[in-house]
């Protein structure tokens, strides 16, 4: 009777911590969600905020030189400052279709995912306006969890941003060295002009190296670039047609 009654008590025991346990996981969990929910909500009430004209947002990449107490060197210029020769240039060479997308070009997007598909090489996709979100918010690097996080957050951004704040943006914050960031203070340490005195070649050597800043200098054009200048320059000189949400 004794052991019988001790059962009974212990299984009750067992029961009680069991309905204490489950609560606790469960708010843990909840607490997890939560957390992700909002980290992953950041970035669209920086968009909101980012959409004021005397906003200067900085790029991730900037965020990890100051952790890391590298510094950087931005300095930020008005879109009417920057010389129309390198908007020219650098939508032609990153993103033709820059004025007629909402912020994501899918004739492109499809084209990569079906040369994926059928094991094929792929070849960037990525518009100026997903390449700001991406910049101002997510990281370097292909993964498919970023390229769903970018694609949200350039639509987002397309819907609130008119086309000249997000070409703003993203000449201000684009990465053209290591620690240099912006065309006003790539113009200055290429070419030793401000931005707003680029030539067209100048600001084209500029714009063929923004894939890869890092091995690509203006002032010192590899091979490849060389061979890409000539037909940027081209585009750039019979772009009137394409750029004609920046300028009217």
């Amino acid at each position: 009777m004794d052991i019988e009654a001790e059962g009974k008590t212990d299984g009750g025991g067992e029961a009680v911590r069991a309905r204490r346990f489950l609560p606790s996981v469960q708010g843990r969990f909840r607490s997890i969600l939560m957390g992700v929910g909002f980290f992953v909500l950041i970035p669209y009430a920086l968009i909101v905020l980012y959409w004021l004209p005397f906003v200067r947002p900085v790029s991730t990449l900037m965020l990890a030189d100051l952790a890391f107490f590298r510094g950087y060197d931005r300095q930020w210029v008005e879109l009417d400052d920057i010389s129309p020769n390198v908007v020219k240039a650098v939508m032609m060479s990153e993103d033709g279709q820059f004025c007629a997308h909402n912020g994501v070009d899918w004739g492109q997007l499809r084209g990569v995912v079906q040369d994926a598909l059928d094991g094929e090489a792929t070849r960037g996709a990525s518009t100026i306006t997903m390449q700001t979100a991406k910049n101002l918010f997510l990281w370097n690097g292909r993964s498919f969890l970023r390229k769903t996080l970018e694609l949200p957050l350039a639509l987002f951004a397309n819907t609130l941003w008119s086309k000249r704040r997000t070409m703003e943006i993203y000449l201000n914050i684009a990465e053209w060295g290591p620690g240099l960031y912006g065309i006003e203070a790539a113009a200055r340490h290429y070419f030793k002009v401000p931005a707003a005195k680029l030539s067209l070649r100048q600001a084209t050597l500029l714009a063929v190296s923004l894939p890869n800043p890092v091995l690509r200098k203006a002032s010192k054009p590899t091979r490849n670039m060389t061979r890409l200048v000539p037909v940027i320059e081209r585009r750039a000189r019979a772009s009137g047609d394409y750029i004609t949400c920046i300028y009217n």
